[in-house]
């Protein structure tokens, strides 16, 4: 079996599992990433099992129908909304996930948060030129922060943000007050949502439902002091709209660890913007995570090895073949 390991960015892959544990394989680790389909095909299309670290290699029908050998796909965490799920299942191509481990996107959120409203990157690249002392922050007490989304991680957003004495809303398409109460915050339209926030922090899953979620008229209605976050996915941020309010002032700032594409382009106009905090899709990117993934990636492909899968996203794979 040949299996391909995409966009180790870090080269760190080698040392977060046991990958000698894995009899009559041959792994190759890819630190570079490729965007072009033509190259992503003969790049893989001799690899029998291949895993994405998330989506930062989208896997649509076009490419999946041009890999004849792929037989497990997998991704790290428990879904990817970058894999044709159907175009892998039609061609009878398993789809497995992994476990993941600790609360990076939570703890990326509040470093971005506390990055700009302290200039902690401006400072830092400052001090370094000897200008001391160039700017007065802002404080989180008694500010509002805004959730879009009350789900695993916007829940532990609002707990920090309780601990910090702030006022916590929250929204989305299924939230109760109930689920809101019981994460210490308050259920308001989705109008006031962005209306009261100072701070908008966004923790939905990317789907038809969400995609452009935030876009020129949820924008209008922010405050020209406020942040936005997002630490979720880039598409549910309508970005012409956001980089035009950030150009503008219509938007204090925005801390960004997801784009519309990634990697972003290095002319990509938000690379210009001194309101802005940009990290490379971090969130989950931390010791304890990568172990997980890559640990449950070898879990995997020794069960699917063994003729027992674990983790499967496409079940209707293994309904066909029984």
């Amino acid at each position: 079996m040949r299996v391909a390991i995409l966009d180790d960015y870090q080269s760190i892959a080698k040392d977060m599992a046991d990958w000698n544990s894995l009899s009559s394989t041959t792994i190759s680790f890819f630190p570079d990433h490729l965007s072009q389909e033509h190259d992503l095909v003969s790049r893989l299309k001799d690899f029998d099992i291949i895993m994405g670290m998330r989506e930062r290699t989208p896997f649509p029908k076009s490419l999946i129908d041009q890999l004849p050998n792929l037989k497990l796909l997998i991704t790290s965490g428990a879904r990817n909304a970058s894999f044709d799920l159907e175009a892998a299942t039609n061609q009878g191509i398993l789809v497995c996930g992994t476990q993941g481990s600790g609360e990076g996107p939570t703890e990326l959120t509040w470093g971005l948060i506390l990055a700009l409203l302290r200039n902690i990157p401006q400072e830092d690249r400052l001090t370094r030129e000897g200008k001391w002392g160039t700017s007065v922050g802002i404080g989180l007490k008694g500010k509002t922060i805004g959730l879009l989304g009350l789900g695993h991680i916007g829940s532990l957003v609002a707990k920090i943000a309780n601990a910090f004495d702030m006022k916590v809303v929250a929204w989305s398409q299924n939230l109760t007050p109930e689920r809101a109460e019981a994460c210490d915050s308050t259920l308001v339209s989705k109008t006031e949502l962005f209306q009261l926030s100072d701070i908008l922090s966004i923790h939905v899953r990317l789907s038809e439902r969400t995609r452009g979620l935030v876009g020129e008229p949820e924008l209008n209605l922010m405050k020209k002091t406020a942040y936005l976050i997002n630490i979720s996915r880039g598409p549910i941020v309508d970005e012409s709209a956001l980089i035009s309010h950030l150009e503008s002032q219509q938007l204090a700032g925005a801390g960004l660890d997801t784009f519309d594409v990634e990697p972003i382009s290095p002319n990509h106009p938000l690379l210009s913007l001194p309101n802005v905090v940009l990290t490379p899709h971090i969130g989950y990117v931390t010791q304890e995570g990568y172990r997980a993934f890559y640990q449950g990636v070898v879990e995997n492909i020794k069960a699917f090895m063994s003729g027992e899968p674990i983790r499967v996203i496409n079940q209707e794979v293994l309904n066909k073949k029984t």
